[in-house]
């Protein structure tokens, strides 16, 4: 029923060598060539449950592919380029999607249903090439049919640029969500930003990071379509006046459009195809008359730009109060423009017909569900309201009881950093009656928590939307507040995070609205972080239990049955050993790393930050280092240690943690009294598609992030799902993973949430270091210069940082931290109960699909129930027609 690509790195013949059609080698017979297609065909059968892809589909695929080469690229085999190849291949695949997406929408329109708006400013979505194969079900077909062109699948995927608009979890989350949306068969809608530029491409140079822009729309975007005929316009500055009545008009503004661009979201064989709708900054159409008759007509078309601006970059460092009021305007541009478009598709929901049918808004909460990711579109508030009362002419009390029923919240941090506070000046100048709105929003609260809290004068100030102005004399909005008064539903992401939210930074509004507040652990697909990203064991799995696990991960419940089956345990191993092949392959050619296969492949991929603590892991490695200095004939299990991920351009010390791994990696790959006993490796400019390849190679996954700050994590899920065992804090949803797997399957260390509490306010770092000569060598050599010695003070501040702000308790639990990874290499010398743990992993990540995190916001919190029936085919029922669509 579904297919997996084989060999990740496996490569057939170069695209530019050979034609469309053209033989694979000219001086093959007919006969020979048919066998040599044969063995191949006997070879995918061994390797993948998926079988041989019908003849006539093939035949197919290849005139479509043509076709495309011809009329869509525009070239021949004698002069098309790779590129041309894949911008062919990603239009046949388009073809699959485009009746079924049209279907989709004629179906929400005939039957109406309440629908899902996820608002997100981030959309970490990768590549959709084979995900979309994958999902459609025609990968095998389209395998075979490039096979038999003499292109390469693999190269042709390895084309598409990674579609980067996030920063990390956040957005790869709202990615996964969107998967499963649509495969459980759930009305919904993303809305985000087309970033001119995604998250920036990461560059070691000198062993530090740069960054250069991520210009992915340099060669265009095959799978995304314009909709010029729903732009639609936002407002920005100008100022409020009264009318006659009182009432209050925003007036004088500056006019910029929203362009829509929507990407399809295919559901898993489902034939359901939902809408990611990417809104791209527009200038007025018209010039400034002012500039022509001065003459300045440079300055014209600058304005221009300076509006186009706002989606020109993922997020701006926001140190600076000009980057800060970008980012205030991409928010507000997302959240205006989405409402407008979902107003627009409330009014006029009923298939077929182009009349306004609905005015009575006291439905709108029945028909449309919105969901918060985060703080970023918390500005949507007010802006409904505005909408909702300036606009459509609603009561106050009317249109707040529609605000409260349509929006819910999911909080995703628990540093304090994190919560999103804008000036009130900002926001008075950028969007003054949004400021107005919010005013009287927190006013009406506060005369509620006087009246529940009567002598409560601290309370009213601690849950008070306008913070009293700092040490600068700048007042604040608190967004987490005002998401929290204006949702029925807020929700944490793992049930340690929301029991923390709870019981510390929002214990106020607990006390006040228990009945709001939720949990709902995160999860990943399986689809893209199984199937996709690790084929081998894919088919590994289907052989023993089956493929309905795909879209119900706690079928491989089943697995544990087989937990002393020596041959699935020996094929565990075989598929793990291919996918560190594999790796160790692409870390030769890319960074020009010999690696040892066999070694320990002890991976720690996020996003670089102070609290996620790699510097805690390069701390080990340069433990581990000492004891090889100290006896080169030491036995000890060798091991390869990858760190991946980028920092923040104006994040200071987490560019240095990454500078020390890089040297410690200079240093150690380069002593050859080292040899294969251990090598660092920093993965540059690591993404989503670089994750598909590293993941599956993992025995250890890093999750060591001090307890209580991580909300929750996902690549710790991915990891687990791909059969790497875990170190790890009991922070996030590793509680929940120990919970599930066993604590006799998961390496757990350091303090809980509690004891970071009471170490808190008497934390001394150096007092640690006193007792811990491991680390106290460990700062010395650092702040030496023992792996800077052409800049020995280069990294002094890392060490001043461990000794006198070393927030996140490195110190802490550092000791505690050596003897978990010590447990770790000696589980690694017995293989059989290494692997066995590891399919305890595998067999335990039911809970973490999204597909269940989906299903619990659907029913709990959207008040819509998941669709497992597949939609009509396109070519099954009445005849397609886009005319009567309107999406």
């Amino acid at each position: 029923m579904f297919g997996v690509f084989h060999g990740l790195f496996a490569k057939k013949k170069s695209v530019s060598s050979i034609g469309v059609g053209s033989p694979r080698k000219p001086e093959e017979t007919n006969d020979e060539r048919q066998s040599q297609s044969q063995s191949d065909h006997e070879r995918r059968k061994q390797i993948s449950v998926r079988g041989i892809a019908q003849v006539e589909n093939v035949t197919n695929i290849k005139k479509t592919f043509n076709r495309h080469l011809h009329f869509s690229v525009i070239k021949d085999r004698n002069v098309a380029t790779p590129r041309d190849y894949y911008f062919a291949l990603a239009n046949t695949v388009r073809d699959h999607i485009v009746s079924r997406w049209i279907r989709t929408q004629q179906h929400y329109y005939e039957k109406d249903p309440k629908r899902v708006y996820y608002l997100s400013l981030e959309f970490y979505m990768g590549r959709t090439l084979s995900n979309t194969m994958i999902n459609l079900g025609i990968q095998a077909t389209v395998d075979e049919a490039l096979y038999q062109l003499g292109l390469d699948m693999e190269e042709l995927e390895e084309i598409e640029e990674d579609a980067g608009l996030g920063n990390g979890g956040l957005g790869r989350l709202a990615a996964c969500f969107l998967d499963s949306m649509a495969t459980l068969g759930i009305p919904a809608c993303g809305y985000g930003l087309r970033y001119e530029y995604g998250i920036f491409k990461q560059f070691i140079k000198d062993g530090w990071q740069t960054e250069e822009p991520d210009d992915w729309l340099r060669f265009d975007n095959p799978w995304e379509k314009a909709r010029p005929e729903y732009m639609l316009p936002v407002n920005f500055y100008g100022r409020v006046e009264k009318d006659d009545d009182g009432k209050s008009k925003w007036v004088e503004t500056q006019l910029v459009f929203a362009m829509p661009y929507d990407t399809p979201i295919p559901g898993y064989q489902n034939n359901v195809v939902n809408t990611l709708r990417l809104w791209s900054a527009k200038a007025e159409n018209h010039f400034h008359l002012k500039f022509f008759n001065d003459g300045e007509y440079v300055q014209a078309v600058m304005d221009r730009n300076t509006s186009e601006n706002i989606t020109r970059v993922l997020y701006p460092n926001d140190n600076m109060f000009v980057g800060k009021e970008l980012r205030l305007k991409q928010q507000y541009f997302l959240v205006a423009a989405s409402l407008q478009d979902i107003i627009r598709r409330f009014k006029s929901a009923k298939y077929g017909c182009r009349d306004l049918l609905r005015v009575d808004f006291s439905t709108f909460p029945d028909k449309v569900a919105i969901q918060l990711n985060d703080t970023h579109p918390s500005i949507g508030i007010p802006e409904l309201m505005r909408l909702l009362v300036d606009v459509e002419e609603i009561s106050w009390d009317a249109a707040w009881e529609i605000c409260q029923k349509t929006y819910a919240y999911t909080n995703h941090t628990l540093l304090p950093e994190a919560l999103e506070r804008w000036p009130v000046s900002l926001i008075e100048r950028l969007l003054p009656r949004h400021l107005e709105i919010i005013y009287k929003i927190n006013h009406c609260f506060m005369k509620t928590v006087q009246e529940r809290f009567p002598k409560g004068e601290e309370r009213l100030r601690r849950m008070s939307i306008v913070e009293e102005a700092d040490q600068f004399g700048e007042k604040r909005i608190n967004m987490a507040h005002l998401c929290i008064v204006a949702s029925h539903v807020i929700n944490g992401v793992a049930a340690l995070h929301s029991n923390l939210l709870k019981s510390h930074t929002f214990k106020d509004f607990y006390e006040m609205f228990p009945e709001k507040f939720q949990n709902k652990t995160n999860g990943i697909t399986p689809r893209r972080w199984l199937l996709l990203s690790n084929p081998m064991l894919a088919d590994l799995i289907c052989e023993k239990i089956g493929d309905s696990w795909i879209t119900n991960l706690d079928e491989l419940q089943k697995l544990k049955q087989f937990k002393d089956d020596q041959t699935l345990l020996r094929e565990l191993r075989r598929v793990k050993m291919e996918n560190k092949l594999r790796v160790a392959k692409y870390l030769k050619e890319e960074y020009d790393v010999s690696i040892n296969p066999s070694s320990l492949f002890d991976i720690h991929v996020k996003r670089i930050h102070e609290y996620k603590r790699q510097l805690l892991n390069i701390l080990h490695v340069i433990a581990l280092y000492n004891r090889i200095k100290e006896n080169p004939e030491i036995e000890m299990v060798p091991r390869t240690v990858m760190f991946g991920g980028k920092a923040a351009p104006g994040y200071h010390m987490a560019k240095l943690v990454i500078r020390l791994v890089t040297a410690v990696a200079e240093t150690v790959n380069n002593d050859p009294i080292v040899e294969d006993k251990l090598k660092v490796v920093f993965l540059e400019n690591y993404r989503v598609s670089m994750a598909e390849k590293i993941i599956p190679s993992a025995d250890l996954s890093e999750q060591i992030s001090t307890a209580g700050t991580e909300a929750s994590g996902t690549g710790n899920m991915k990891f687990m799902l791909n059969g790497a065992l875990t170190i790890g804090t009991m922070d996030g949803a590793n509680v929940e993973m120990a919970e599930e797997m066993g604590l006799e399957n998961i390496f757990i260390f350091g303090m809980n949430v509690k004891e970071v509490e009471e170490l808190q306010s008497q934390y001394r770092a150096e007092d640690f270091i006193a007792e811990s000569p491991t680390l106290k060598r460990i700062i010395e050599e650092i702040e030496a210069g023992m792996f800077t010695p052409e800049d020995p003070g280069q990294l002094k501040e890392v060490a001043d940082m461990l000794r006198t702000n070393d927030r996140f308790m490195v110190c802490a639990d550092f000791d505690a931290y050596i003897k978990c990874q010590d447990k770790v290499a000696e589980a690694y010398l017995d293989q059989e109960k290494w692997t066995r743990m590891a399919l305890m992993n595998i067999a335990s990540t039911g809970k973490f699909s999204a597909d269940r995190t989906i299903a619990e916001y659907s029913r709990e919190i959207w008040n819509i129930e998941p669709n497992a029936e597949r939609l009509p085919a396109p070519y099954e029922g009445v005849p397609e027609s886009g005319e009567a669509t309107k999406e």
